[in-house]
């Protein structure tokens, strides 16, 4: 079987640079524009999360107007976080408040850890500040900011500019979302209607892919990483880590990014340490269990979670996911390391499509194999 290899030709090349160039300007443009463009992004990105929502007040509960489909599911949104804070923040405060008193005796006692060098704690001591973190973290503190942010007598002690450019960086991320979530049908209707009609089976194909490649990761993995959060906590609180409750919710947010949550190992030794010394605890044994209930989360995750709610994986390699957040994070910045993985996968995708000519899934993980041609037989020969 002959194979046709096709020339380069002066309008192929000329082709293939135009697109070169093109790429690369688009990088530059995203890069320099990246502090106008990120507000648009995380807005985009809540708005895409939170649509389905819209869709149920508007649909299936026949609220007819989108606006107010819109303001119900900020309403509901808004309710659902207020709850959790009203339920959740007096054992913050306490807990945070117990971490505050375990650093102080940290700081102040002499101990060995058996395994463990006394370098490790004399490096502590000398680059972590525990006095200042006891500040932060006592009990006083908390009172204070939250009597200040419920009166509205916030006092601006230093950084003024650079805490109202923070606030008005997310106020135009919640006027982005608010607007995209107002018009996400007629957003979407317009990018189809701006596509020359000889594009548009191209175009519409690539957008398809992409809304059910954003569709699964955005949103799937999001309620992965709530649950996986609420499990950490729950381990935390059972096993009796410090900041039980903070800590495993903030590794649910580190797992929308699928493994990160490892990054976290490090500061879980530091908590068991601290905790092993202010209760006389073993540290081992309290690492041990903790290492336990990574593992069980992991498990969880695995075998429960994603079946259950994405119906497969990423399909990504672990080593291939780092390397992906940090390529795309390197190139686009913080942009990057948002779509870094389903931009990847759908490269993936279009790779195995149109360079290998196998049939991949964007959707799902597993890689479809062509089916052989069967060998050509009389049907009386056989049995």
């Amino acid at each position: 079987m002959e194979t046709t290899v096709k020339k380069y030709d002066l309008d192929r090349v000329v082709r293939l640079v135009i697109t070169i160039a093109s790429v690369a300007a688009a990088i530059y443009a995203i890069n320099y524009l990246s502090p106008v463009l990120l507000p648009f992004v995380i807005g985009f990105v809540l708005a895409y999360i939170l649509d389905p929502v819209v869709n149920f007040f508007q649909h299936r509960l026949r609220v007819k107007n989108r606006a107010a489909s819109v303001v119900l599911t900020l309403v509901a949104v808004v309710g659902v976080i207020w709850l959790i804070l009203w339920l959740l923040i007096p054992y913050l405060i306490d807990e945070v408040t117990d971490m505050a008193r375990m650093l102080t005796k940290y700081a102040k006692s002499s101990f060995s850890v058996p395994l463990i060098p006394a370098a490790v704690h004399d490096y502590i001591r000398q680059y972590v500040d525990v006095q200042q973190l006891y500040t932060l973290l006592s009990k006083e503190q908390w009172m204070k900011l939250i009597n200040q942010v419920a009166t509205g007598t916030w006092s601006f002690v230093g950084g003024t500019l650079s805490v109202v450019l923070n606030i008005a960086s997310w106020l135009i991320v919640l006027l982005y979302m608010f607007f995209v979530m107002l018009d996400f049908d007629k957003l979407s209707r317009g990018f189809k209607g701006a596509v020359p009609k000889k594009y548009r089976r191209t175009a519409f194909k690539v957008f398809t892919d992409v809304q059910h490649t954003m569709s699964r990761y955005f949103r799937s993995q999001a309620l992965v990483s709530l649950c996986v959060g609420v499990i950490f906590a729950i381990e935390f609180y059972i096993i009796g880590l410090p900041l039980a409750i903070v800590f495993g919710l903030a590794i649910g947010v580190l797992n929308m990014v699928p493994y990160l949550q490892l990054i976290s190992i490090p500061v879980a030794m530091f908590l068991c340490l601290v905790a092993s010394v202010a209760t006389g605890g073993s540290f081992w044994v309290l690492f041990g269990w903790t290492i336990g209930a990574y593992c069980l989360c992991q498990l969880i995750q695995d075998m429960v979670l994603i079946p259950l709610i994405m119906k497969s994986a990423m399909g990504l390699n672990p080593a291939i996911v780092f390397l992906s957040l940090s390529l795309w994070a390197y190139v686009l910045g913080f942009i990057g390391l948002i779509i870094a993985l389903p931009l990847t996968t759908l490269i993936f995708s279009y790779y195995c499509e149109y360079v290998l000519h196998v049939p991949y899934d964007p959707i799902g993980a597993k890689q479809k194999k062509p089916k052989k041609a069967l060998p050509v037989s009389s049907p009386q020969g056989e049995g």
